[in-house]
C-alpha cells in the first residue's frame, strides 16, 4: 500500500508500530516469553488510514461542514469546528451568528479579510482551534517550534520506587490483569489505549457528558469500556479519584496543567495510587508559549510546515497535508510504547511517567524525511482527498491492497453491526496459539458503560 505524500509516511508508520512492538517484546520476555515482533509496513499504513470496513451500515461523516482550510489575506488558515464549542468560538471570532449556522461560503468570505496570525490568535483566545499555515522554516524560527525541537520524543520523569510486582500474565497477553484508565480523546490517545487493550489490559475510557466522536468510535473503542463522568462536579471528582486509586496505568490527553486544575496533579495521583504509571500527551508540546494550546493532527500539520511542504511539493494551489493522520497515529503507537516501557520498569519497582506530543512527533517525521533527501516521497499512490489531510478512522481503508496483494481482514461484530477489521500490523513469531494482539470487548459507543472497574482483584498480580 502506497499513498503519495511529500514525506515518507509508509516508513514512518512502520517505524512507529515497531516502537510499540519492540516494547511488547521486551515485556513479554520479562514474563518468560521469547517471541520476536514482525511489523508489516503496508498494514501499519493501512491502520493509520482506518482499520474497519462496515458491512451493511455506514460511519457518519468525519468533519463538520465548516471545518477545513480557508484562504486569508496572507496565506491559509485551518479552522477546526467538529466540537460545537470550537465551532462557536470560530464563528464568534469572525463576527458570524452561531444560530443559524452560516454556510461555508459565508465563512470563507469572512475569513478572507483577516491575516492568518490575527485570526488564529482570535480563535484560540476565544477557546477555539485554528492554525495558520506556516512553512517548515517559519516553524523552525517560531518560539514554539524552537521549544518543541529541544524536547525529547518521549520525556521521562522518575517518581521514586515502589515494591516490585509479581505479575501472573502470560507472555502472549502481557497486560492481562492490568487496569488502564483512559482520559484521552481523538485520536492519538485512543490509538494507544486500543493497542494496550489488544494486549489484555482492562481499559476504561472516561469522557465528559455530551462529548461525541461518531466517526471514530467504531474504529477506536474496540477492546474498551467507555463511560462518562463530569470531572468538574463533586460526584465526578470523587468517582475519578476512586478509579485512579485502583488503576495501574493512566493515559491522559489533557493540555499542560489541565489535570492539575482538576485536582489530579502528579503528586495527588501518586498519593491516590502509589506507583501509578502516568503517560501524557498533548498537541503542541510541554514547553514554550503554546504548551497549553488546544490542537489536533490537522492543525499541527498546518503549524509545523507539513501542509506547506506538501503544497510546494505537488505545486498545489491549496494546503496539502499528509494522506493519513500520521501524527495522531504515530503518537498513539509511541504512547503505547511508553506505557509498556514504564510498566516493565514498574514491575521491577521503578515508578515513572512519560510525556509526548503531536508537534514533537512531527519533528521526528521531518528528521526521517531529511535523512531520505532527495527522495522525500512515497509515491505511486493516490493522494488522500479528506480536507483534514487523512482518511478518517473507519473510512473503509481496509479494502485497499498492498503491493503484495489484498490485506487480510477478520470478521468482527460491533455495536453497530458486522464489520471487517484488518489483522494487526504486528505479529509475534513463536507467540503460541494465542496472539499478543486481540480484543475481548466489541467496539461500542461512548458512554455505554458504567464508570467502574469490571474485573475482580487488583492487577491480577
Amino acid at each position: 500500500m502506497s499513498l503519495e505524500a511529500a514525506f515518507p509516511v509508509r516508513g514512518f508508520a512502520g517505524w512507529a508500530v515497531e516502537q510499540a512492538a519492540g516494547a511488547v517484546a521486551d515485556l513479554s520476555r520479562r514474563l518468560g516469553g521469547s517471541s520476536a515482533p514482525v511489523v508489516d509496513a503496508d498494514l501499519s499504513l493501512a491502520w493509520f488510514a482506518g482499520s474497519l470496513t462496515p458491512l451493511g451500515w455506514s460511519i457518519p461523516p468525519p468533519w463538520d461542514p465548516l471545518a477545513g482550510d480557508y484562504p486569508c489575506t496572507d496565506g491559509w488558515i485551518r479552522l477546526h469546528t467538529n466540537a460545537p464549542h470550537h465551532r462557536h468560538a470560530a464563528l464568534a471570532s469572525l463576527g458570524l451568528p452561531v444560530d443559524p449556522v452560516p454556510n461555508r461560503a459565508t465563512v470563507a468570505a469572512a475569513v478572507v479579510g483577516w491575516t492568518g496570525e490575527a485570526l488564529e490568535t482570535a480563535v484560540v483566545s476565544a477557546g477555539g482551534c485554528a492554525a495558520q499555515m506556516r512553512s517548515e522554516a517559519e516553524w523552525a524560527d517560531h518560539p514554539q517550534g524552537r521549544a518543541v525541537e529541544q524536547e525529547p520524543l518521549i520525556a521521562w520523569t522518575g517518581h521514586g520506587t515502589a515494591a516490585p510486582l509479581s505479575p501472573q500474565a502470560a507472555p502472549e497477553r502481557p497486560l492481562a490483569g492490568v487496569r488502564v484508565l483512559d482520559l484521552t480523546r481523538i485520536i492519538a490517545g485512543p490509538v494507544a489505549t486500543r493497542f494496550l487493550a489488544g494486549l489484555g489490559a482492562e481499559v476504561l475510557r472516561i469522557d465528559p457528558p455530551g462529548w461525541a466522536e461518531p466517526a471514530a468510535e467504531a474504529e477506536l473503542t474496540v477492546g474498551k469500556r467507555c463511560a462518562r463522568l463530569d470531572l468538574t462536579s463533586a460526584a465526578g471528582a470523587r468517582r475519578i479519584r476512586d478509579l485512579v486509586a485502583d488503576a495501574d496505568i493512566l493515559v491522559s490527553g489533557y493540555r499542560a496543567g489541565a489535570l492539575a486544575g482538576l485536582g489530579l496533579d502528579s503528586g495527588r495521583l501518586q498519593q491516590l495510587r502509589p506507583g501509578l504509571v502516568e503517560i501524557s500527551l498533548n498537541a503542541y508540546g510541554w514547553s514554550g508559549p503554546w504548551a497549553q494550546r488546544r490542537g489536533f493532527d490537522s492543525l499541527v500539520q498546518m503549524s509545523t510546515g507539513i501542509a506547506h511542504t506538501g503544497m510546494a511539493h505537488f505545486a498545489a494551489d491549496s494546503p496539502r497535508p499528509l494522506p493519513v493522520q500520521a501524527l495522531d497515529h504515530a503518537t498513539g503507537y509511541l504512547t503505547a510504547a511508553a506505557a509498556l516501557q514504564a510498566w516493565l520498569r514498574r514491575l521491577d519497582g521503578e515508578v515513572g511517567s512519560a510525556r509526548l506530543s503531536l508537534a514533537r512527533t512531527a519533528a521526528e517525521l521531518r528528521h526521517l524525511a531529511d535523512r531520505q533527501v532527495p527522495d522525500r516521497q512515497v509515491s505511486d499512490g493516490t493522494p488522500g482527498e479528506m480536507p483534514d489531510g487523512g482518511a478518517p478512522a473507519g473510512s473503509g481503508a481496509a479494502a485497499r491492497t498492498a503491493e503484495s496483494g489484498p490485506l487480510q481482514q477478520l470478521e468482527e461484530e460491533t455495536f453497530w453491526g458486522p464489520a471487517l477489521r484488518l489483522v494487526p500490523p504486528v505479529r509475534f513469531a513463536g507467540a503460541g496459539p494465542q496472539p499478543h494482539l486481540s480484543w475481548d470487548v466489541p467496539a461500542g459507543p461512548l458512554g455505554s458503560a458504567d464508570p467502574h472497574w469490571q474485573r475482580a482483584g487488583r492487577n491480577g498480580l
